[in-house]
């Protein structure tokens, strides 16, 4: 008997007599077999996540419309959700385990100090003279920098330059909120501490003798300039030509796993030109074009990515990247579920 055949014997739910279906919902009990093809699909898993755009030209001035219509007082964190329409736009989630959200600060604003369960990261879209202070650590904002927000750690964000600030936020806040582990607190304020850890490992191939110690920090790095990842892959293009996909890997310095214990991050380049395909993986990826433009074609869609757009590809889905530009590189930061996936023991490629 074929599989779909299989699956035509299952029984239904209204096959069964309503006093019996009655008796099992008095005791909380569910038939698993009506619904087993539901959450064991032969071959491929059911998703909901989407592939979708989001269009910076088109959520700016939506963003900036907010700092108008709410002062940072009555928001506390100032953000537009890039919900994606699969998981349902109220359930703020841009795939099964990532949320990401456009966050702006203006001119002399403070967002203020809190701490929550979720992972978070920051990369900087627009703007400069901000900041965030992360467990003591302040650390300014640059266009194209990563910067984390690890669980736990206190953090605040404040804008001492002039003009608007905006990042794109990525938490694991999905998968968190799903495990009922999902909390914040609040603190008056926090204490500026010496150092920056971008700074100690600043360079390829070389750290502080003292990290060998290692030290009493689960993250030692918490910012992650764009201009250093941008020479990085500028200098691996380069030495290695023939080489076709050009990416580098955000790591713990010091354990040389990934920045974060859940999701991964990463820059990806585009020479003049190319066209990559990215092979179908188990976990979802988001997509945020730093620089350049790139055509995107995923399944049956198919957008552009100005600078600052994001889209969102699912995962068991293979996509196509083709840089716009014959004479310019193209930059992406990527973010995606595989750490959690190898930590699950379920990460997959597929050709």
């Amino acid at each position: 008997m074929s599989e779909q055949g299989r699956f035509d014997t299952l029984g239904r739910l209204e096959d069964l007599p309503q006093d019996y279906r009655d008796e099992l919902t008095a005791q909380n009990l569910v038939p698993l077999w009506p619904s087993l093809r539901a959450v064991l699909p032969p071959h491929v898993p059911a998703r909901k996540t989407r592939p979708t755009h989001w269009s910076y030209a088109g959520l700016r001035p939506l963003l900036l419309k907010a700092g108008e219509l709410t002062p940072i007082e009555k928001a506390e964190r100032r953000v537009l959700v890039l919900a994606n329409p699969g998981h349902g736009l109220e359930k703020m989630q841009a795939s099964a385990a990532m949320y990401l959200g456009m966050q702006l600060l203006l001119p002399g604003e403070l967002a203020p100090a809190h701490r929550h369960t979720p992972n978070a990261v920051r990369m900087v879209v627009e703007g400069e003279g901000a900041w965030t202070l992360v467990g003591g650590e302040k650390c300014p904002m640059s266009r194209g920098d990563l910067i984390l927000t690890p669980t736990g750690l206190w953090h605040e964000h404040g804008h001492d330059g002039t003009g608007p600030v905006i990042w794109l936020d990525v938490l694991d806040l999905p998968l968190v909120y799903y495990i009922e582990a999902s909390y914040h607190e609040e603190v008056p304020s926090q204490t500026v501490k010496p150092g920056q850890g971008a700074k100690a490992y600043a360079r390829g191939g070389v750290a502080p003798t003292t990290v060998f110690q290692r030290s009493d920090k689960a993250y030692p790095m918490l910012r992650y300039p764009w201009a250093d990842a941008k020479a990085a892959l500028l200098s691996l293009a380069e030495d290695q030509p023939a080489l076709e996909s050009v990416q580098v890997t955000y790591i713990n310095p010091e354990t040389g796993r990934d920045a974060e214990n859940i999701l991964g991050f990463y820059a990806q380049l585009l020479r003049p030109g190319q066209t990559l395909r990215l092979p179908a993986r188990s976990p979802a990826q988001v997509l945020h074009q730093i620089e350049g433009c790139v055509d995107v074609a995923v399944e049956s869609s198919a957008f552009t990515l100005a600078e600052a757009d994001t889209c969102a590809i699912p995962g068991y889905t293979a996509a196509t990247l083709t840089n716009r530009s014959a004479t310019e590189p193209a930059f992406i930061f990527i973010a995606d579920e595989s750490p959690l996936h190898r930590k699950l023991g379920v990460y997959e490629v597929r050709s």
